[in-house]
């Protein structure tokens, strides 16, 4: 009886090349290399959130900031100053989005992107390597804010922005941003938290077969700011679309908000780029668990801020729980 010599199946090894990111990096701002103290980093960065929340002062960074940048590029008083017709609208919503452009939000972008600078030798290649990053960041943050606000100009004054009532103490302006801005707080959070691979990394799946999704998702955090926003620039804005009950306007005129909001920060990132760029990459490379430290703490520290801020300290203010008040701020 003739005996069938069976041949083993031969392992073929899974080809990389096709991957868009190296073994162990699961998505944009999840490498497979932390620091060697990442309980550290998440300490830190907790601190830093709670100290920020208690110690921000609305009063100087929406007034006195904010006003003042305003005023000196309208040439008047942005906050009496009645808005008069579209083209004066449209002015006002660039203004005061980059009046308001230090936010938590855009602030972590940046720190998060900030790995990304490319040190190519070529000038336009250079150029590509940084607005590149910035092009999916408006991907995500122009639809959101282009929606929201053309669903003002249709519902017009009877968004929850013009709302009288109240849920105890809350009124529903603020209820809307502590919604908003503790669901941001959360995504940061995470990410922040799947950076340090405390948990697992909730964009590696999707981030396979769409790279930028991450740049994209942030963006969207962006856009959403617009959703919550109580700065009283904005709400000037904000009225003036309602009244004119034109959701093309109000899709534009919110558009312009966010652009606005992120031109200091893409400005930043370019100067970077062309000016430390080539160092500071290098120095990232000597020892790359640094960039997760950079990443895992630029979100982490925007979330607590963002969670402290417009959840407890919010709170606090209102007696449910106790929340430090710094004497400024009192």
């Amino acid at each position: 009886m003739t005996q069938t010599r069976q041949v083993p199946t031969p392992v073929v090894a899974h080809d990389r090349s096709t991957d868009p990111f190296p073994p162990g990096q699961t998505s944009l701002f999840v490498n497979g290399i932390l620091p060697r103290r990442r309980w550290l980093v998440l300490l830190v960065s907790v601190a830093v959130g709670l100290f920020i929340a208690y110690a921000w002062s609305s009063e100087l960074v929406d007034r006195e900031i904010g006003f003042n940048v305003a005023n000196g590029i309208l040439g008047h008083d942005a906050s009496t100053t009645p808005i008069d017709g579209i083209g004066a609208g449209i002015l006002f919503a660039f203004v005061t989005g980059l009046a308001g452009s230090f936010t938590a939000c855009n602030i972590a972008v940046f720190g998060a992107v900030t790995p990304m600078v490319g040190h190519t030798a070529s000038r336009s290649q250079r150029l590509l390597q940084t607005l590149r990053p910035l092009g999916w960041l408006a991907v995500g943050m122009i639809p959101v804010s282009a929606v929201y606000g053309a669903i003002v100009g249709l519902v017009g004054t009877r968004m929850p922005q013009f709302s009288t009532a109240s849920f105890g103490s809350v009124s529903p302006r603020i209820l809307q941003a502590m919604i908003v801005f503790g669901i941001i707080g959360l995504v940061m959070l995470i990410m922040g938290l799947s950076s340090l691979k405390y948990i697992p990394d909730p964009l590696g799946p999707v981030s396979r077969r769409f790279p930028n999704a991450p740049l994209v998702l942030m963006g969207v955090l962006i856009g959403g700011l617009l959703i919550g926003r109580p700065y009283p620039l904005f709400r000037t804005m904000f009225r003036h679309a309602a009244e004119t009950h034109d959701p093309l306007y109000g899709a534009f005129a919110f558009t312009l908000q966010s652009i606005g909001n992120i031109v200091v920060m893409a400005l930043l990132f370019v100067a970077l780029s062309y000016l430390i760029g080539g160092r500071l990459r290098r120095w990232l490379a000597t020892r790359p668990a640094r960039i997760t430290a950079l990443t895992a703490g630029a979100f982490l520290i925007a979330a607590v801020f963002m969670l402290g801020y417009w959840e407890l300290r919010l709170l606090g203010r209102f007696g449910y729980v106790w929340f430090p008040t710094a004497p400024w701020n009192a």
